[in-house]
């Protein structure tokens, strides 16, 4: 029963863990969008100009979110696979030094010395290398991220956060374009630093405040050096 609930906890937290990826990978997409079209907006009021510089943006950011996803995901994995890899060798050559191994996790991660050789003697009877490499690595056995999905997600994530700013620089008229984006995003951010908040069992507030001020100063520094080039 202890294990079944466990294994519920785990695969509850690696899914807030994963929403909450989403929501950040959201967030940047706001805060970058919105400092390269308010920039651009500031500096002409030629709509396909700002149009095109979104875009570019967008799929830049999007690609480079994946990527950088991709990379870290796919080392991560290789990591795990080598763990498991090391202890099937383990369990190999020589099991009596698994079942010592897997004992000194036990301790290390809390157990009493009765309880540890209880839990080491019941997980060679049923599937050793899952408890070896779930207690001395805290991974889930067989469980490994696909680093496909993880860029896929980071993609969509970026894509849909960039489309509050976008569609607002593009949709008002010029005289309100600017202002009125500021308003979106402002809002946007709002929201993003509530719900990573929430999720991350945070303080609300204090992310809210904090990512509106970094989407506010990224929109009036890219607002600055626009008005520096405006034609």
């Amino acid at each position: 029963m202890t294990e079944i609930k466990h294994e519920i906890d785990a695969n509850f937290a690696g899914r807030l863990n994963i929403l909450r990826a989403g929501v950040l990978g959201a967030n940047d997409g706001i805060i970058s969008i919105a400092g390269v079209v308010i920039g651009v907006a500031s500096a002409t009021s030629n709509i396909w100009i700002i149009f095109l510089s979104g875009l570019a943006a967008i799929l830049a950011g999007a690609f480079s979110m994946a990527g950088g996803e991709y990379v870290s995901v796919s080392t991560q994995k290789d990591t795990e696979e080598a763990a498991v890899a090391r202890e099937q060798l383990l369990l190999d050559k020589d099991i009596e030094s698994a079942k010592q191994s897997l004992y000194a996790a036990y301790l290390q991660n809390g157990e009493c010395e009765t309880s540890a050789q209880l839990l080491t003697n019941k997980a060679f009877l049923k599937n050793p290398l899952k408890a070896l490499v779930e207690e001395k690595y805290g991974i889930e056995y067989e469980e490994f991220t696909n680093p496909w999905h993880a860029a896929i997600s980071s993609f969509i994530a970026f894509v849909l956060g960039s489309l509050p700013p976008m569609i607002s620089i593009t949709v008002f008229p010029c005289d309100y374009r600017i202002p009125a984006t500021v308003f979106i995003v402002a809002l946007s951010l709002l929201v993003t630093g509530y719900t990573s908040a929430k999720l991350g069992k945070a303080p609300t507030k204090t992310a809210m405040i904090r990512n509106l001020c970094i989407g506010l100063l990224t929109m009036g520094v890219t607002f600055l050096l626009g008005q520096l080039f405006s034609i």
